[in-house]
């Protein structure tokens, strides 16, 4: 081959090399540029006068765009909020409260009552394809004994449908009757199965039916079975832990992918509806304190081609490519101003992709951020 024909080939080479490296930026520019942005709303929600909320553990969004949050009455400890009588404000809250989209206050609900045991520390919500509503007990600051095993359900006005699970009765990650200390869970109207992120002590997701809360399957990180008696410490370089840290987030996608928020472990997990293992992606592992995957939702779009990843540890939602897991953007700092997060818990969406987001410890708010 001669000098020049080789020139010319080298040129060619780098020319298709130039104009690809062009069109994948291009690509990528695009999918940013198709990421909305948010503003938010300060004065949502209306609490009623007289009432104050505690942590807002959870957070959720109905068939009719009503959202629905689960707080800790009991976190109103302090002198200045409770202990004043002659002050007009403020006492707690209803657990349960529920609120259209322009933040009116519709009703509230919950606590202790015949058939049930209501969770000692409320933890998670969700509002399921027949606008049922779901809560999960976690233990966390209040409750360290592992003796919170149950998940309840209940009508929208708060008729008790169903308990799975009983106090005290956790016989650890393989029972398959009782949860410990559970995080989230999710109903998936294809199938009618519950999803539940089982969390803080145990380290597995498990799957009941929905209706009657029989036992369907479980598995731990990576699809393989949990193991209690392996070491669970986070890890933060080389491989991912075997085991589940955290499970603290969990929804299911209308193409049938289970999304699990691995929290300490600072990572996603995707599984088929079998729990077949697809693929992870750590968030800022290095990030060591609260954790950087909290809670999962996606854009209303048919596709659900966004995901939302409430992220604690750095005080912000983060927005991925739901296929591909990359990052596209972000929103929020950590801070106690409208749109500023502490302790950020849960994040839902609405049907006009409008965020909905929750906050304990010294946060306690819920917040909504319109999309502009």
């Amino acid at each position: 081959m001669s000098r020049s024909v080789r020139f010319v080939a080298w040129a060619t080479l780098l020319a298709t090399l130039v104009v690809g490296e062009r069109l994948l930026q291009r690509e990528a520019d695009a999918q940013q540029s198709a990421v909305p942005s948010y503003e938010v709303d300060p004065f949502w929600p209306q609490v009623p006068d007289g009432w104050i909320l505690g942590q807002v553990a959870g957070v959720a969004v109905d068939s009719r765009d009503h959202v629905w949050i689960v707080q800790r009455p009991w976190s109103i400890a302090s002198d200045e909020e409770a202990g004043n009588p002659e002050a007009a404000c403020c006492r707690p809250a209803p657990p349960v409260m529920e609120f259209t989209a322009e933040g009116v206050y519709v009703q509230g609900w919950g606590g202790p009552g015949d058939g049930y045991e209501w969770p000692a520390d409320e933890h998670a919500i969700h509002v399921d394809q027949a606008d049922n509503v779901w809560i999960s007990s976690a233990g966390g600051p209040r409750l360290r004994d592992r003796t919170e095993n149950q998940l309840l359900k209940f009508t929208r006005d708060g008729r008790f449908l169903l308990q799975i699970g009983r106090r005290g009765a956790s016989q650890g990650s393989l029972d398959t009757e009782n949860l410990n200390n559970a995080a989230d869970m999710y109903v998936h109207p294809a199938t009618d199965e519950l999803f539940v992120a089982d969390g803080y002590v145990n380290r597995r997701v498990v799957v009941f039916d929905a209706t009657t809360g029989a036992f369907k399957r479980m598995w731990g990180a990576y699809g393989e079975l949990p193991d209690d008696e392996a070491s669970n410490a986070p890890r933060y370089e080389g491989p991912g832990a075997r085991q589940f840290n955290t499970v603290h987030g969990i929804r299911v996608s209308t193409d049938g992918l289970v999304y699990v928020a691995d929290r300490r472990n600072n990572r996603i997990q995707v599984f088929e509806l079998d729990g077949t293992f697809i693929r992870e992606v750590f968030v800022e592992r290095p990030t060591r304190l609260l954790g950087t995957a909290f809670s999962v939702a996606f854009s209303p779009d048919a596709e659900q081609r966004l995901l939302y990843l409430a992220d604690a540890g750095n005080g912000k939602v983060r927005i991925f490519d739901r296929q591909t897991l990359v990052e596209l953007g972000a929103f929020g700092r950590i801070g106690h101003y409208a749109g500023q997060f502490v302790f950020l818990h849960n994040v839902a969406v609405d049907s006009r992709g409008n965020v909905y987001t929750a906050e304990v410890g010294g946060g306690r708010r819920v917040q909504k951020f319109m999309q502009r």
